[in-house]
Protein backbone atom coordinates (compact mmCIF):
# COMPACT_ATOMS: atom_id res chain seq x y z
CA UNK A 1 0.00 0.00 0.00
CA UNK A 2 0.97 3.44 -0.75
CA UNK A 3 1.63 5.52 2.37
CA UNK A 4 2.38 9.32 2.64
CA UNK A 5 5.77 10.28 2.15
CA UNK A 6 7.96 11.36 5.12
CA UNK A 7 7.76 15.09 4.03
CA UNK A 8 3.83 14.79 4.10
CA UNK A 9 3.70 13.23 7.17
CA UNK A 10 6.16 15.79 8.88
CA UNK A 11 3.76 18.61 7.36
CA UNK A 12 0.34 16.59 8.84
CA UNK A 13 -1.09 18.59 11.71
CA UNK A 14 -1.63 15.20 13.93
CA UNK A 15 2.38 14.96 13.79
CA UNK A 16 3.43 18.27 14.82
CA UNK A 17 3.36 17.23 17.93
CA UNK A 18 6.58 15.19 17.32
CA UNK A 19 9.04 18.16 17.42
CA UNK A 20 8.20 20.78 19.68
CA UNK A 21 9.64 19.47 22.33
CA UNK A 22 13.24 18.64 20.91
CA UNK A 23 14.19 21.80 18.92
CA UNK A 24 16.25 23.21 22.02
CA UNK A 25 17.81 19.41 22.79
CA UNK A 26 21.17 19.47 24.22
CA UNK A 27 23.72 17.94 22.39
CA UNK A 28 24.19 14.52 23.50
CA UNK A 29 23.51 10.91 22.29
CA UNK A 30 19.61 10.98 22.51
CA UNK A 31 17.41 8.18 22.97
CA UNK A 32 15.09 6.21 21.83
CA UNK A 33 12.73 4.16 24.15
CA UNK A 34 10.91 0.94 21.70
CA UNK A 35 7.26 0.31 23.40
CA UNK A 36 4.18 -1.64 22.40
CA UNK A 37 2.46 -4.54 24.10
CA UNK A 38 3.89 -8.10 23.75
CA UNK A 39 4.90 -9.87 20.61
CA UNK A 40 4.51 -7.09 18.45
CA UNK A 41 8.37 -7.40 16.96
CA UNK A 42 9.91 -4.74 19.43
CA UNK A 43 13.08 -6.94 20.14
CA UNK A 44 13.30 -7.62 16.17
CA UNK A 45 13.15 -4.23 15.43
CA UNK A 46 15.92 -3.39 17.94
CA UNK A 47 18.28 -6.21 16.65
CA UNK A 48 17.60 -4.95 12.98
CA UNK A 49 18.31 -1.46 13.94
CA UNK A 50 21.69 -1.76 15.80
CA UNK A 51 22.88 -4.50 13.78
CA UNK A 52 22.97 -7.31 16.26
CA UNK A 53 21.13 -10.32 17.35
CA UNK A 54 21.65 -8.72 21.22
CA UNK A 55 17.85 -9.23 22.25
CA UNK A 56 16.30 -12.81 22.64
CA UNK A 57 13.35 -13.45 19.63
CA UNK A 58 11.17 -15.86 19.33
CA UNK A 59 7.22 -16.56 19.01
CA UNK A 60 6.60 -16.84 22.53
CA UNK A 61 5.02 -13.51 23.98
CA UNK A 62 6.28 -11.98 27.25
CA UNK A 63 10.15 -13.28 26.62
CA UNK A 64 11.77 -9.79 27.01
CA UNK A 65 11.18 -8.48 30.67
CA UNK A 66 14.36 -5.77 31.56
CA UNK A 67 15.22 -3.25 29.83
CA UNK A 68 18.09 -3.79 27.40
CA UNK A 69 20.26 -1.03 25.72
CA UNK A 70 22.16 -0.75 22.16
CA UNK A 71 23.41 1.88 19.84
CA UNK A 72 22.22 2.64 16.32
CA UNK A 73 24.06 4.23 13.68
CA UNK A 74 21.49 6.34 11.50
CA UNK A 75 22.85 7.88 8.38
CA UNK A 76 25.63 8.10 10.51
CA UNK A 77 23.94 9.43 13.85
CA UNK A 78 23.95 7.89 17.00
CA UNK A 79 21.47 6.89 18.32
CA UNK A 80 20.81 5.00 21.96
CA UNK A 81 17.74 2.31 21.82
CA UNK A 82 15.74 1.03 24.74
CA UNK A 83 14.14 -2.17 24.13
CA UNK A 84 11.26 -3.13 26.98
CA UNK A 85 8.99 -5.45 27.76
CA UNK A 86 5.26 -5.70 26.43
CA UNK A 87 3.05 -3.28 28.06
CA UNK A 88 -0.11 -4.63 29.13
CA UNK A 89 -2.72 -4.73 31.71
CA UNK A 90 -1.54 -6.97 35.14
CA UNK A 91 -2.45 -6.83 38.63
CA UNK A 92 -0.54 -5.11 41.19
CA UNK A 93 2.81 -6.41 42.35
CA UNK A 94 2.71 -9.60 39.45
CA UNK A 95 5.76 -10.18 37.58
CA UNK A 96 3.99 -7.99 34.71
CA UNK A 97 3.48 -5.73 36.64
CA UNK A 98 6.81 -5.09 37.44
CA UNK A 99 7.74 -5.12 33.65
CA UNK A 100 5.23 -2.44 32.69
CA UNK A 101 6.96 -0.54 35.32
CA UNK A 102 10.41 -1.09 33.55
CA UNK A 103 8.61 0.25 30.73
CA UNK A 104 7.24 2.82 31.74
CA UNK A 105 10.75 4.06 32.83
CA UNK A 106 12.01 3.73 29.98
CA UNK A 107 9.55 6.20 28.54
CA UNK A 108 10.13 8.61 30.98
CA UNK A 109 13.97 8.64 30.22
CA UNK A 110 13.02 8.87 26.58
CA UNK A 111 13.62 11.72 24.27
CA UNK A 112 11.45 9.73 21.57
CA UNK A 113 9.19 6.79 21.98
CA UNK A 114 8.77 4.20 18.83
CA UNK A 115 5.25 3.04 19.54
CA UNK A 116 5.10 -0.59 17.83
CA UNK A 117 1.60 -2.25 16.65
CA UNK A 118 1.15 -5.86 15.00
CA UNK A 119 -0.16 -4.15 11.61
CA UNK A 120 -1.48 -8.76 11.03
CA UNK A 121 -3.61 -8.46 14.27
CA UNK A 122 -4.50 -4.65 13.82
CA UNK A 123 -5.33 -2.06 16.46
CA UNK A 124 -6.09 -4.05 19.80
CA UNK A 125 -7.80 -2.30 22.77
CA UNK A 126 -4.24 -2.85 24.91
CA UNK A 127 -2.86 -0.54 21.72
CA UNK A 128 -5.35 2.11 22.49
CA UNK A 129 -4.78 2.20 26.08
CA UNK A 130 -0.91 2.15 26.07
CA UNK A 131 -1.17 4.70 23.09
CA UNK A 132 -2.98 7.02 25.39
CA UNK A 133 0.06 6.47 28.24
CA UNK A 134 2.28 7.60 24.91
CA UNK A 135 0.38 10.55 24.56
CA UNK A 136 0.02 11.44 28.12
CA UNK A 137 3.83 11.06 28.75
CA UNK A 138 4.36 14.80 26.74
CA UNK A 139 7.54 12.93 24.16
CA UNK A 140 7.29 12.78 20.63
CA UNK A 141 6.37 9.18 19.53
CA UNK A 142 6.75 7.71 15.91
CA UNK A 143 4.18 5.28 15.11
CA UNK A 144 5.51 2.11 13.48
CA UNK A 145 3.45 -0.74 11.85
CA UNK A 146 5.16 -3.78 11.69
CA UNK A 147 4.87 -6.93 10.03
CA UNK A 148 3.20 -5.28 7.34
CA UNK A 149 5.33 -7.05 4.50
CA UNK A 150 2.72 -8.68 2.10
CA UNK A 151 -1.03 -7.65 1.97
CA UNK A 152 -2.05 -8.91 5.25
CA UNK A 153 -1.27 -6.13 7.16
CA UNK A 154 -2.41 -3.21 5.19
CA UNK A 155 -5.61 -3.54 6.86
CA UNK A 156 -3.94 -2.90 10.01
CA UNK A 157 -2.12 0.07 8.83
CA UNK A 158 -5.04 2.05 7.74
CA UNK A 159 -6.54 1.13 11.50
CA UNK A 160 -3.50 2.57 13.20
CA UNK A 161 -4.50 6.24 11.91
CA UNK A 162 -6.93 5.92 14.92
CA UNK A 163 -4.33 5.48 17.59
CA UNK A 164 -4.32 9.54 16.90
CA UNK A 165 -0.29 9.33 17.05
CA UNK A 166 0.02 10.32 13.29
CA UNK A 167 0.55 8.38 10.20
CA UNK A 168 2.09 4.88 10.85
CA UNK A 169 5.18 3.58 9.19
CA UNK A 170 4.94 0.55 7.74
CA UNK A 171 7.84 -1.84 8.37
CA UNK A 172 8.50 -5.22 8.42
CA UNK A 173 11.84 -5.94 11.33
CA UNK A 174 12.25 -9.41 10.77
CA UNK A 175 12.58 -8.74 6.65
CA UNK A 176 14.15 -5.30 6.74
CA UNK A 177 11.51 -3.69 4.69
CA UNK A 178 10.52 -0.09 5.44
CA UNK A 179 13.32 0.28 7.80
CA UNK A 180 14.66 3.84 5.64
CA UNK A 181 11.83 5.57 6.15
CA UNK A 182 11.54 4.53 9.82
CA UNK A 183 15.23 5.82 10.01
CA UNK A 184 14.14 9.48 7.96
CA UNK A 185 11.12 9.70 10.42
CA UNK A 186 13.26 8.91 13.75
CA UNK A 187 16.04 11.18 12.87
CA UNK A 188 12.88 14.02 11.88
CA UNK A 189 11.61 14.11 14.85
CA UNK A 190 14.54 14.15 16.56
CA UNK A 191 15.42 17.39 14.97
CA UNK A 192 19.26 15.34 13.62
CA UNK A 193 20.22 15.39 9.74
CA UNK A 194 21.79 12.91 7.99
CA UNK A 195 25.78 12.88 8.00
CA UNK A 196 27.36 14.42 5.41
CA UNK A 197 29.47 12.01 3.13
CA UNK A 198 32.85 12.82 1.83
CA UNK A 199 33.56 12.05 -1.44
CA UNK A 200 36.12 9.68 -2.42
CA UNK A 201 39.34 11.77 -2.75
CA UNK A 202 41.53 12.34 -5.79
CA UNK A 203 45.25 13.53 -5.80
CA UNK A 204 45.62 16.61 -5.15
CA UNK A 205 41.93 17.22 -4.22
CA UNK A 206 41.98 19.64 -0.74
CA UNK A 207 37.69 20.07 -0.92
CA UNK A 208 37.58 16.51 -0.14
CA UNK A 209 39.20 16.89 3.01
CA UNK A 210 37.23 19.40 4.05
CA UNK A 211 34.06 17.59 3.65
CA UNK A 212 35.09 14.25 5.53
CA UNK A 213 32.91 14.08 9.29
CA UNK A 214 35.25 14.87 12.34
CA UNK A 215 36.52 11.76 13.67
CA UNK A 216 34.60 10.41 16.81
CA UNK A 217 37.33 9.92 19.64
CA UNK A 218 37.68 6.58 20.52
CA UNK A 219 35.40 5.00 22.73
CA UNK A 220 36.59 4.59 26.90
CA UNK A 221 37.97 1.18 27.68
CA UNK A 222 35.25 -0.82 29.60
CA UNK A 223 35.03 -4.20 31.67
CA UNK A 224 32.86 -6.12 29.95
CA UNK A 225 31.46 -8.17 33.69
CA UNK A 226 28.92 -10.84 33.71
CA UNK A 227 26.88 -11.87 36.72
CA UNK A 228 26.49 -15.48 36.92
CA UNK A 229 24.89 -18.22 38.72
CA UNK A 230 22.41 -20.38 40.28
CA UNK A 231 18.12 -18.99 39.71
CA UNK A 232 17.44 -17.09 42.72
CA UNK A 233 21.07 -16.34 43.62
CA UNK A 234 20.47 -12.58 43.82
CA UNK A 235 21.78 -11.64 40.77
CA UNK A 236 19.39 -8.80 39.22
CA UNK A 237 19.38 -7.60 42.86
CA UNK A 238 23.40 -7.49 42.73
CA UNK A 239 22.99 -5.22 39.36
CA UNK A 240 20.66 -2.63 40.83
CA UNK A 241 22.50 -2.04 43.90
CA UNK A 242 26.24 -1.40 41.65
CA UNK A 243 23.83 0.30 39.82
CA UNK A 244 21.94 2.78 42.13
CA UNK A 245 18.37 2.06 40.50
CA UNK A 246 16.19 -0.43 40.29
CA UNK A 247 17.20 -1.21 36.16
CA UNK A 248 16.25 -5.17 36.57
CA UNK A 249 12.85 -6.81 37.89
CA UNK A 250 13.32 -8.38 40.94
CA UNK A 251 11.53 -10.51 43.36
CA UNK A 252 11.34 -14.33 45.15
CA UNK A 253 10.39 -16.55 42.21
CA UNK A 254 13.20 -17.95 40.61
CA UNK A 255 14.00 -17.20 36.65
CA UNK A 256 12.85 -13.60 36.04
CA UNK A 257 15.48 -12.53 34.37
CA UNK A 258 15.68 -13.97 31.11
CA UNK A 259 18.04 -12.28 28.29
CA UNK A 260 21.60 -10.99 29.27
CA UNK A 261 20.76 -7.01 29.45
CA UNK A 262 23.95 -4.63 29.55
CA UNK A 263 24.10 -1.69 31.57
CA UNK A 264 27.21 1.07 31.77
CA UNK A 265 28.32 2.66 34.84
CA UNK A 266 31.42 3.51 36.19
CA UNK A 267 33.90 2.79 39.37
CA UNK A 268 36.35 5.17 40.71
CA UNK A 269 36.75 6.37 37.05
CA UNK A 270 37.11 3.10 35.51
CA UNK A 271 33.96 2.51 33.12
CA UNK A 272 32.48 -0.79 33.41
CA UNK A 273 30.01 -2.72 31.15
CA UNK A 274 27.62 -5.34 33.64
CA UNK A 275 25.96 -7.73 32.17
CA UNK A 276 22.88 -9.59 34.14
CA UNK A 277 22.04 -13.05 33.50
CA UNK A 278 19.40 -15.84 33.42
CA UNK A 279 20.10 -18.72 36.26
CA UNK A 280 21.46 -21.35 34.97
CA UNK A 281 20.09 -24.64 36.12
CA UNK A 282 21.33 -28.54 34.71
CA UNK A 283 20.78 -28.72 31.71
CA UNK A 284 18.55 -31.92 32.40
CA UNK A 285 16.21 -29.14 34.07
CA UNK A 286 15.79 -27.19 31.19
CA UNK A 287 12.83 -28.03 29.19
CA UNK A 288 10.60 -24.51 28.65
CA UNK A 289 11.57 -22.89 25.17
CA UNK A 290 11.87 -19.73 27.23
CA UNK A 291 14.70 -21.10 29.93
CA UNK A 292 16.61 -23.04 26.70
CA UNK A 293 17.10 -19.71 25.17
CA UNK A 294 18.03 -17.58 28.49
CA UNK A 295 20.68 -20.21 28.85
CA UNK A 296 22.40 -20.12 26.08
CA UNK A 297 21.95 -16.46 26.23
CA UNK A 298 23.76 -16.52 29.41
CA UNK A 299 26.53 -19.23 28.39
CA UNK A 300 27.13 -16.65 25.28
CA UNK A 301 27.77 -13.89 27.56
CA UNK A 302 30.32 -15.82 29.64
CA UNK A 303 32.31 -16.14 26.73
CA UNK A 304 32.45 -12.69 25.83
CA UNK A 305 32.66 -10.98 29.25
CA UNK A 306 36.50 -9.94 30.88
CA UNK A 307 35.87 -10.83 34.09
CA UNK A 308 32.96 -13.29 35.30
CA UNK A 309 31.53 -12.85 38.76
CA UNK A 310 30.11 -16.04 40.39
CA UNK A 311 27.61 -15.45 42.73
CA UNK A 312 26.78 -17.85 45.23
CA UNK A 313 23.67 -18.31 47.58
CA UNK A 314 24.98 -18.14 51.51
CA UNK A 315 22.07 -20.27 52.32
CA UNK A 316 22.80 -23.23 49.79
CA UNK A 317 26.80 -22.46 49.09
CA UNK A 318 28.34 -24.41 46.43
CA UNK A 319 25.78 -26.86 45.03
CA UNK A 320 27.03 -29.11 41.64
CA UNK A 321 25.57 -26.23 39.46
CA UNK A 322 27.31 -23.67 41.51
CA UNK A 323 30.84 -25.98 40.60
CA UNK A 324 29.88 -26.48 36.85
CA UNK A 325 29.23 -22.95 36.41
CA UNK A 326 32.91 -22.26 37.62
CA UNK A 327 34.52 -24.71 35.73
CA UNK A 328 32.84 -23.15 33.06
CA UNK A 329 34.10 -20.19 33.23
CA UNK A 330 37.44 -21.05 33.60
CA UNK A 331 37.54 -23.09 30.40
CA UNK A 332 36.46 -20.56 28.42
CA UNK A 333 39.56 -18.43 29.77
CA UNK A 334 37.69 -15.42 31.52
CA UNK A 335 38.55 -14.02 34.74
CA UNK A 336 36.72 -15.19 37.79
CA UNK A 337 35.85 -13.63 40.94
CA UNK A 338 33.59 -15.85 43.65
CA UNK A 339 30.79 -13.84 45.38
CA UNK A 340 28.97 -15.09 48.46
CA UNK A 341 25.63 -13.36 48.52
CA UNK A 342 22.98 -13.37 51.15
CA UNK A 343 26.18 -13.12 53.99
CA UNK A 344 23.63 -10.88 56.53
CA UNK A 345 22.06 -14.13 56.86
CA UNK A 346 24.90 -16.27 58.02
CA UNK A 347 24.81 -16.95 61.56
CA UNK A 348 28.48 -17.59 62.26
CA UNK A 349 30.21 -15.91 59.71
CA UNK A 350 34.01 -16.38 60.44
CA UNK A 351 33.60 -20.12 60.31
CA UNK A 352 31.18 -20.51 57.55
CA UNK A 353 34.01 -17.79 55.91
CA UNK A 354 36.58 -20.52 56.22
CA UNK A 355 34.82 -23.32 55.22
CA UNK A 356 33.70 -21.64 52.02
CA UNK A 357 37.43 -20.71 50.99
CA UNK A 358 38.60 -24.47 51.43
CA UNK A 359 35.31 -25.69 49.31
CA UNK A 360 36.54 -23.03 46.74
CA UNK A 361 40.17 -23.96 46.68
CA UNK A 362 39.43 -27.66 46.24
CA UNK A 363 36.85 -27.62 43.76
CA UNK A 364 38.44 -24.80 41.90
CA UNK A 365 42.16 -26.56 42.08
CA UNK A 366 42.93 -25.18 38.26
CA UNK A 367 42.77 -21.60 39.56
CA UNK A 368 44.31 -20.77 43.19
CA UNK A 369 44.29 -17.83 44.57
CA UNK A 370 40.38 -16.92 42.89
CA UNK A 371 38.93 -14.41 45.12
CA UNK A 372 35.91 -14.72 47.27
CA UNK A 373 33.84 -12.13 48.58
CA UNK A 374 30.85 -12.11 51.30
CA UNK A 375 28.69 -9.46 50.37
CA UNK A 376 24.53 -8.49 50.54
CA UNK A 377 23.19 -7.17 47.69
CA UNK A 378 20.28 -6.46 49.15
CA UNK A 379 21.66 -4.50 52.14
CA UNK A 380 24.31 -3.27 49.79
CA UNK A 381 27.11 -4.28 51.93
CA UNK A 382 30.87 -5.79 50.47
CA UNK A 383 30.42 -3.91 46.69
CA UNK A 384 33.32 -2.45 47.44
CA UNK A 385 35.58 -5.27 48.17
CA UNK A 386 33.94 -6.76 45.29
CA UNK A 387 34.71 -3.94 42.50
CA UNK A 388 38.33 -3.66 44.22
CA UNK A 389 38.62 -7.62 43.00
CA UNK A 390 37.07 -7.40 39.53
CA UNK A 391 39.26 -4.63 39.17
CA UNK A 392 42.08 -6.39 40.39
CA UNK A 393 41.73 -9.39 38.89
CA UNK A 394 41.08 -8.11 35.73
CA UNK A 395 44.33 -6.52 35.76
CA UNK A 396 46.31 -9.97 36.64
CA UNK A 397 44.43 -11.35 33.38
CA UNK A 398 45.86 -8.70 31.00
CA UNK A 399 49.09 -8.94 32.60
CA UNK A 400 52.35 -9.99 30.55
CA UNK A 401 55.94 -10.96 31.87
CA UNK A 402 58.61 -9.87 29.78
CA UNK A 403 60.70 -12.75 27.77
CA UNK A 404 63.99 -11.98 30.46
CA UNK A 405 62.28 -12.35 33.50
CA UNK A 406 60.38 -15.53 32.26
CA UNK A 407 63.89 -17.19 31.14
CA UNK A 408 65.64 -16.36 34.43
CA UNK A 409 61.99 -17.86 36.26
CA UNK A 410 62.83 -21.09 33.87
CA UNK A 411 66.46 -21.60 34.97
CA UNK A 412 65.40 -21.32 38.79
CA UNK A 413 62.69 -24.07 38.43
CA UNK A 414 64.68 -26.42 36.15
CA UNK A 415 67.13 -25.79 38.90
CA UNK A 416 64.68 -26.32 41.76
CA UNK A 417 63.05 -29.95 40.25
CA UNK A 418 64.89 -31.24 36.42
CA UNK A 419 62.90 -32.26 34.29
CA UNK A 420 62.36 -36.37 34.30
CA UNK A 421 64.27 -38.35 32.08
CA UNK A 422 62.36 -40.54 29.81
CA UNK A 423 63.94 -43.45 28.29
CA UNK A 424 67.31 -42.52 29.64
CA UNK A 425 67.03 -39.61 28.27
CA UNK A 426 66.95 -35.77 30.04
CA UNK A 427 64.83 -33.28 28.42
CA UNK A 428 66.11 -30.05 28.08
CA UNK A 429 63.50 -27.24 28.08
CA UNK A 430 65.93 -24.32 26.17
CA UNK A 431 64.10 -21.41 26.47
CA UNK A 432 59.91 -19.74 27.22
CA UNK A 433 57.87 -16.16 26.22
CA UNK A 434 54.57 -14.81 26.69
CA UNK A 435 52.22 -15.85 23.62
CA UNK A 436 49.08 -13.52 24.82
CA UNK A 437 47.21 -12.26 27.64
CA UNK A 438 43.53 -12.39 28.56
CA UNK A 439 44.42 -15.27 29.57
CA UNK A 440 47.90 -15.22 30.53
CA UNK A 441 49.55 -17.80 28.07
CA UNK A 442 53.10 -18.57 28.01
CA UNK A 443 55.02 -21.47 25.62
CA UNK A 444 58.26 -23.18 26.53
CA UNK A 445 60.05 -25.26 23.48
CA UNK A 446 62.03 -28.42 23.81
CA UNK A 447 62.76 -30.77 21.09
CA UNK A 448 60.48 -33.32 22.99
CA UNK A 449 57.99 -31.53 24.12
CA UNK A 450 55.42 -34.63 23.35
CA UNK A 451 57.64 -36.79 25.98
CA UNK A 452 56.97 -34.15 29.04
CA UNK A 453 55.06 -35.48 31.38
CA UNK A 454 51.91 -33.56 32.52
CA UNK A 455 52.69 -33.87 36.30
CA UNK A 456 56.19 -31.34 34.95
CA UNK A 457 53.71 -29.01 33.02
CA UNK A 458 51.53 -28.63 36.31
CA UNK A 459 54.53 -27.63 38.22
CA UNK A 460 56.00 -25.38 36.06
CA UNK A 461 52.18 -23.48 35.86
CA UNK A 462 51.89 -23.68 39.77
CA UNK A 463 55.46 -22.00 40.00
CA UNK A 464 54.86 -19.64 37.36
CA UNK A 465 51.13 -18.64 38.97
CA UNK A 466 53.36 -18.20 41.99
CA UNK A 467 56.46 -15.83 40.74
CA UNK A 468 54.34 -13.63 38.89
CA UNK A 469 51.72 -13.89 41.25
CA UNK A 470 48.83 -14.44 38.91
CA UNK A 471 45.97 -15.66 41.62
CA UNK A 472 42.17 -16.48 40.35
CA UNK A 473 42.69 -16.50 36.84
CA UNK A 474 43.35 -19.31 34.06
CA UNK A 475 47.44 -19.97 33.27
CA UNK A 476 47.71 -21.79 29.79
CA UNK A 477 50.89 -23.28 29.79
CA UNK A 478 52.20 -24.87 26.14
CA UNK A 479 54.88 -26.85 24.77
CA UNK A 480 56.87 -27.24 21.08
CA UNK A 481 58.71 -28.65 19.71
CA UNK A 482 61.89 -26.60 19.11
CA UNK A 483 63.70 -27.17 15.92
CA UNK A 484 67.41 -29.06 15.88
CA UNK A 485 70.20 -27.00 14.95
CA UNK A 486 72.00 -29.61 13.69
CA UNK A 487 69.27 -31.39 11.64
CA UNK A 488 69.94 -31.36 7.87
CA UNK A 489 68.01 -28.26 6.13
CA UNK A 490 64.65 -29.63 4.43
CA UNK A 491 64.25 -26.84 2.04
Amino acid sequence: MALRSHAERQRSPSNQFLFGSLLNRPAQTPVVAIVGRPNVGKSTLFNRLTGTRAALVSDLPGLTRDRRDGVADLYGNEIRLVDTAGLEEAQRGSIADRMRKQSEQAIATADLILFVIDARAGVTGSDKEFARIARQSGKPVVLVANKAEGHKGTDGVLDAFSLGLGAPIAISAEHGEGIGDLADDVLGALGLKPATVARKRRSGDTAADDEKPAEKPEREKRIRVAIVGRPNAGKSTLVNALLGEDRMITGPEPGLTRDSVSSDFEYKGQAIRLFDTAGLRRKAKITETAEKLSASDAVRSIRFAEVVVLLIDAERPFEHQDLTIGHRVVEEGRALVVAINKWDLVPEKQKTLRELKAKVAESLAQVPGVPLIAISARSESGLDHLMSAIAKTYETWNRRVSTAHLNRWLEGALSRHSPPAVHGRRIKIRYVTQLSTRPPTFVAFSQRAEALPQSYVKYLTNSLRETFDLPGVPVRFHLRKSDNPFAPDKR
